[in-house]
């Protein structure tokens, strides 16, 4: 029966991209589109595209989860990939607006369910894969299928670009018809990359020989810089004009947003809600922290969404901090405190020894901010650019980086 209800989604799915088709005729034929697709990266990878070409006076285009932009338009996401009517909508107006690029996320669901189907892409981007969305895709592998089937159907005239230091990096391309390239720090891709220096200050980069300074922080993002670079390479783009607007280039909302407190306290409000996302952004902020100060994070787990990760999440931010405050995220339609205890499985003793639970996220909040002493660095991780909560069904207004304002005031 599950299978049955799925295939008949697909198939309303391919009649709508049909149906966009018949509206809107084929829009991505006359632009540029790049798509980005992974388990982490892809929003800034996406992003800072869309600001480097736009700063380098192309008419351009965003599509993806914080926003979708035309131009200067700015258009609500509700998704990370639109429906295809939604899709080929955008496209089109992009092409009455003048775009010549778009930079798009490309998601596992929509690669799965078609979404895409029928759009003309320039180039393929991968960041990386880890674990996210088995409640959908069931396994690892039928994940990694989904990223696979974007790049299996890339036409030959584009390009296939990976992180070759991802362990299904080179795997993803076996079968594209694209021309291949690889982006990476060990030694053997075609963009090669060297961390001259990391800190709270940014990046500096060597890329194939050419520098890159950046104040965007953590060796994750020194990732996301170079698969950028070596896109902007690709395309064509002017190099040394990138280099400077690369100087300084602002992250996307939500992804290491930070401020410092009138108290001395650095806070820092962060997307990640996988595995892997929240342990890149501890270790980013582990990079730079004083030996003195103290890390306290607040995360927690989405409800209605795979539980398998609950543990691993837990396990990684209590691990990685002093002090770990385990409390709500989206929990949606399930009990934020039985999400929390399943986040605290793996624990050991003394792990537990430094965790609260606190499932109102904002009296977490609050906790972390009254524990908080000049040097600390408190990540708020998990919903970094959403401005909402989802509690059985109901969205409430709700921003990581506003309550943390509020509490150092209250």
């Amino acid at each position: 029966m599950k299978n049955l209800i799925k295939n008949l989604r697909i198939k309303r799915r391919m009649i709508a991209t049909f149906a966009a088709m018949h509206l809107y005729g084929n829009p991505s034929s006359k632009l540029k589109i790049v798509g980005v697709t992974g388990t982490n990266g892809k929003t800034t990878t996406a992003t800072l595209l869309f600001k480097v070409a736009k700063n380098l006076g192309y008419k351009v285009g965003l599509i993806g989860t914080v926003e979708n932009i035309i131009i200067d338009e700015v258009i609500p996401a509700t998704h990370t990939t639109p429906d295809p009517i939604q899709l080929n909508r955008l496209l089109s107006k992009m092409v009455e607006k003048g775009c010549e690029y778009v930079f798009m996320e490309v998601s596992s669901h929509a690669i799965d369910q078609n979404r895409i189907a029928g759009v003309n892409f320039v180039g393929g981007v991968f960041t990386n894969l880890t674990h996210d969305h088995l409640d959908y895709h069931k396994s690892i592998e039928n994940y990694f299928l989904a990223k696979k089937k974007f790049f299996d159907f890339l036409p030959a005239q584009s390009f296939a670009l990976t992180n070759n230091d991802d362990e299904h990096g080179c795997i993803i391309l076996a079968d594209t018809k694209a021309q291949k390239n690889t982006y990476g720090f060990l030694g053997s891709e075609n963009f090669h990359g060297n961390i001259e220096k990391i800190d709270f200050h940014g990046i500096d980069l060597d890329v194939n020989g050419e520098k890159f300074q950046t104040h965007l922080l953590g060796k994750f993002n020194a990732y996301n810089l170079i698969s950028v670079i070596s896109i902007c390479k690709l395309l064509g783009f002017d190099m040394q004009k990138v280099k400077e607007i690369l100087k300084n280039i602002e992250p996307p909302r939500g992804r290491f947003d930070h401020f410092l407190s009138d108290t001395g306290v650095l806070c820092v409000v962060d997307y990640a809600h996988t595995p892997d996302a929240l342990q890149k952004i501890i270790s980013a902020i582990l990079e730079i922290k004083d030996s003195n100060s103290r890390l306290i994070s607040i995360f927690g787990c989405g409800g209605d969404r795979d539980p398998l990760k609950r543990r691993i999440m837990g396990k990684i931010g209590t691990q990685l901090s002093d002090i770990a405050i385990l409390t709500s995220d989206n929990p949606r339609n399930e009990d934020p405190e039985k999400i929390i205890n399943e986040m605290k499985t793996d624990l050991s003793m003394s792990d537990i020894s430094k965790t609260e639970n606190i499932t109102d996220r904002r009296k977490a909040i609050q906790r972390a901010v009254s524990l908080a002493k000049k040097g600390d660095i408190i990540l708020c991780a998990g919903k970094g650019h959403e401005t909402y909560q989802e509690i059985k069904g109901v969205k409430n207004h709700f921003n990581d980086l506003e309550e943390l304002k509020k509490a150092f005031i209250s």
